[in-house]
C-alpha cells in the first residue's frame, strides 16, 4: 500500500522569524523573573523610611541585635527550671516541665534535652544516689538518663 507523498518533503531554513520566536521564548521568562526579583529587593518592607534600599549587611546587623535581646521559649524555660531545681528540688522542677510541655505543645520537642540539664544538675547539686530518686517519667526518663549520664 503506498502513501501520499505529498508533505513528506521537510523544510529546512524556516526562517529569521522562527529564531527570534525560540530565542525570545527562552530568554523572556529569564529577564521577567530577574527584573521581578530586583524590583522585589528594592521595596522598603520594613516600614522605615529612613532609606529607600536595605543592604544584606545593614539587614544583618539589625536582626543580629534584636536577636541577642530575645531568648527562645525553650532556653527561658531552661533557666527557669534550673534555678527552681536549685531552690527546691528536682521533682518540682520536673512538675513544672511536664506542665509547661502540656500547656504549650511546641516545648515537647525540646522536652529531652531540657530534662536532660535537669539531670545533670541534679547531679551536680544533689549527688547522684539522691538525684537518682527524683526520676519520673517525663520526656522519656530523659532526667534519668541526665544523671546515669553525669555519674558513669
Amino acid at each position: 500500500m503506498k502513501h501520499s507523498t505529498t508533505n513528506q518533503r521537510t523544510r529546512r531554513g524556516r526562517g529569521p522569524a522562527r529564531r527570534v520566536g525560540r530565542t525570545l521564548a527562552l530568554v523572556l521568562p529569564v529577564v521577567l523573573v530577574l527584573s521581578g526579583t530586583l524590583a522585589v529587593t528594592r521595596v522598603n518592607w520594613s516600614g522605615t523610611t529612613s532609606n529607600s534600599v536595605l543592604t544584606a549587611a545593614e539587614a544583618s546587623s539589625a536582626d543580629v541585635s534584636t536577636r541577642a535581646v530575645s531568648r527562645t521559649p525553650q532556653d527561658i524555660l531552661r533557666d527557669k527550671l534550673l534555678l527552681e531545681l536549685q531552690e527546691e528540688d528536682p521533682g518540682v522542677a520536673l512538675t513544672h516541665l511536664q506542665e509547661a510541655v502540656n500547656e504549650r505543645p511546641s516545648l515537647a520537642e525540646h522536652c529531652v534535652s531540657i530534662a536532660r540539664a535537669l539531670g545533670r544538675a541534679a547531679v551536680r547539686a544533689y549527688g547522684p544516689t539522691r538525684a537518682q530518686s527524683f526520676a519520673r517519667p517525663v520526656c522519656d526518663t530523659s532526667f534519668a538518663s541526665g544523671v546515669a549520664a553525669t555519674h558513669f
